[in-house]
């Protein structure tokens, strides 16, 4: 079965390869850097994660192009505010995205660009625009002409037939329904940071910093263009009608849009009180793969519902699986390998892998894991699964953590490794064996106090976490 996304510009599923050889070009959009980024953000950082990493599972390479925009209105006013330059502002919030993405286990494109760095090619490609008829100049800004690009609206599919000619804009975020001129390059205002250029000094729009930063690095057009759906209208609808204008080609063939999350079912927001940060939920205690695994627990074409309860059934859930690879690990099987288990490997695999080719759907793909779960633990409780059996159990196990990557547990500071479990239980097991029982309960209760739960077994001692 072939590996297919949902297209956002087209409306439909459609089989993806690359346009060029074996190299998939990824541009997603990536940070604005004047505070830290919520959960909101990170589900959709997550969902790009997932399309990497199931791209690479699929024996594609990666040239992955994330932006990090540090030039833009609210990245002014904070700074302005804080008495700083851009620069010392976003470097901060910059390294702060990089330390929360490391700790969620997301893999690092193969480069992430500030917007900064790029200036004198915004400027050749305003230049460009500005050649092709493109442009005007108002107040010293210039603006790009929307009904000079007859396709405008193809991504977001609305209709902009009724386009107020002259209708300018110069906040980079507007309303889904307000179709007008958008700013290409700001007039220099006050105390604000600007570049000199022809055009006279100012700074770039939001949108021409995206179109340029993907262009320059992955070429004229993508294979894969990725963000929340809330950037679908305008920043995505302008960057290709600025860079289609420029180039006569197609931007990206591929759109993938995350939906939105939202928390107890609201919106979240910092006046009701719901607004969360990863390092406002770690420092409550709760892992990072624990909230992985709740962001990517939903189809990224589905709205998410952050709850608590959502965020502990995560947990449980990934020590189900932890507990169930060191049960394949620890656990005397009787020897030989039953074919019957063996299938039923390989039809868990085959579900797998075709649930994530199926537009990325992680909620199927956790279904066919905890399935096969299910079915192998209920074969090991009535003597069914054999020792050759295991090592099918620990292949599916490794196939779905190079996707999911949540079973190894985030070493806590002060926290026991499993290798001090396995000592401590090696412990316990010689004072018993010494009779010293007194001293085989203390290391049980110190266990417990530190939320590893041990299980005396026929086949010896199993432990978990709590």
């Amino acid at each position: 079965m072939a590996l297919r996304f949902y297209n956002t510009l087209t409306q439909q599923v459609e089989p993806f390869t690359p346009l060029h050889g074996n190299v998939v070009r990824l541009y997603t959009c990536g940070p604005t850097v004047y505070n830290y980024v919520h959960i909101g953000n990170l589900r959709t950082f997550t969902f790009q994660d997932i399309l990497r990493r199931w791209l690479q599972a699929r024996g594609y390479k990666m040239d992955h192009v994330m932006n990090i925009t540090d030039i833009e209105d609210k990245i002014i006013r904070h700074a302005a505010a804080a008495q700083q330059t851009i620069y010392e502002y976003t470097a901060r919030y910059t390294e702060a995205f990089l330390e929360d993405t490391a700790t969620l286990r997301m893999q690092r494109p193969e480069r992430f660009v500030k917007a900064t760095e790029c200036i004198d090619d915004m400027v050749a490609a305003i230049q460009t625009l500005e050649q092709k008829g493109f442009t005007y100049m108002s107040e010293g800004s210039v603006y790009y002409r929307i009904a000079k690009f007859p396709s405008y609206g193809k991504l977001s599919h609305n209709d902009f037939s009724g386009i107020r000619a002259g209708a300018r804009v110069d906040v980079d975020e507007y309303d889904k329904a307000d179709a007008r001129d958008f700013v290409l390059w700001k007039a220099k205002k006050d105390e604000e940071p600007a570049w000199r250029t022809p055009f006279g000094e100012g700074r770039p729009g939001w949108h021409i910093e995206c179109s340029v930063m993907a262009m320059k690095y992955l070429g004229e057009t993508l294979d894969i263009h990725t963000g929340g759906v809330d950037l679908t209208f305008p920043h995505h609808e302008n960057e290709i009608a600025q860079s289609e204008a420029i180039t006569g080609k197609p931007f990206a063939r591929f759109w993938l849009h995350a939906e939105h999350l939202s928390v107890d079912a609201q919106k979240m927001s910092k006046s009701v009180g719901n607004f969360y940060t990863l390092r406002d939920l770690t420092a409550e205690g709760y892992a990072p793969e624990a909230i992985r695994y709740l962001l990517a627990s939903v189809h990224y074409r589905k709205k998410l519902n952050f709850t608590f309860e959502g965020l502990k059934a995560a947990a449980t859930s990934i020590e189900r699986l932890r507990n169930y690879k060191r049960r394949l690990e620890t656990a005397k099987f009787a020897p030989g390998t039953n074919s019957r288990l063996a299938e039923r490997t390989q039809a868990a695999l085959k579900a797998f892998d075709e649930s994530l080719d199926d537009d990325l759907n992680t909620a199927e793909a956790l279904a066919a894991a905890f399935e096969y779960v299910r079915d192998t633990n209920t074969a090991m409780d009535s003597g069914e699964f054999q020792a050759g059996n295991a090592a099918g159990g620990l292949e599916f196990l490794a196939r779905f953590d190079s996707v999911f990557d949540v079973l190894q547990p985030t070493q806590k500071t002060g926290g026991l490794s499993d290798a001090g479990i396995d000592a401590m239980i090696a412990d316990r097991t010689a004072a018993k064996k010494s009779r010293d029982f007194g001293k085989a309960d203390q290391i049980r209760k110190d266990l417990a106090q530190q939320g590893v739960i041990l299980e005396d077994t026929k086949d010896g001692v199993r432990w978990k976490r709590q």
